[in-house]
């Protein structure tokens, strides 16, 4: 007689949630590290979250010498990144349009070589269309030697396009941890 028990009609129910419940998590997983991407393209692209286009082309603006916007710098280092970083300056006025250029300084606290990844974001939102880096330590990945200290220069512009009431732009940094890449 070929009668399955109900123990063994338990164990293979038990083994069909198990793979679909593996299946869940192994989907979860991926669809979180895909969804990290696309939303930094997002971001980037609506100037949403603060997020600012990475690199801007010089041209030929035109100074807005009626108005000065002052610009603000913060920096935040994550955890497991074990650098010093911060701005040189706090804030400078700028005129809209003129290219100016500050400079943050980092320096690795530890005695191994450590690699981290500076991600920018600007605020109020509806400037950050306006903010226009044309040199920024944070287009790659930097990478400092055991107690190496560097300074890092931001070039950038305000667009004279800036709405007349926005008066103060924070740039904000924060540097993460990055994997040195495999060879």
């Amino acid at each position: 007689m070929d009668t399955i028990s109900s123990a063994e009609l338990k164990q293979a129910a038990n083994r069909r949630l198990g793979l679909k419940l593996l299946w869940l998590v192994g989907g979860s997983i991926l669809f979180a590290f895909s969804l990290v991407p696309l939303y930094d393209v997002l971001c980037t692209v609506t100037g949403l979250n603060g997020k600012t286009d990475n690199f801007a082309a010089q041209g030929n603006t035109v100074i807005d010498e009626d108005r000065w916007v002052k610009v603000e710098f913060t920096s935040n280092v994550m955890p497991g990144l074990a650098w010093n970083f911060h701005p040189k300056q706090s804030s400078i006025m700028v005129r809209p349009g003129k290219i100016e250029t500050v400079m943050f300084e980092a320096r690795n606290m530890t005695n191994e070589v450590v690699a981290g990844q500076a991600v920018p974001s600007v605020s109020p939102s509806i400037a950050s269309t306006h903010f226009k880096k044309l040199e920024c330590f944070c287009f790659v990945r930097q990478e400092l030697q055991p107690g190496e200290i560097r300074e890092m220069p931001l070039r950038f512009y305000v667009s004279p396009d800036l709405p007349e009431k926005v008066e103060a732009v924070t740039l904000s940094y924060a540097f993460f941890n990055a994997v040195k890449p495999a060879n």
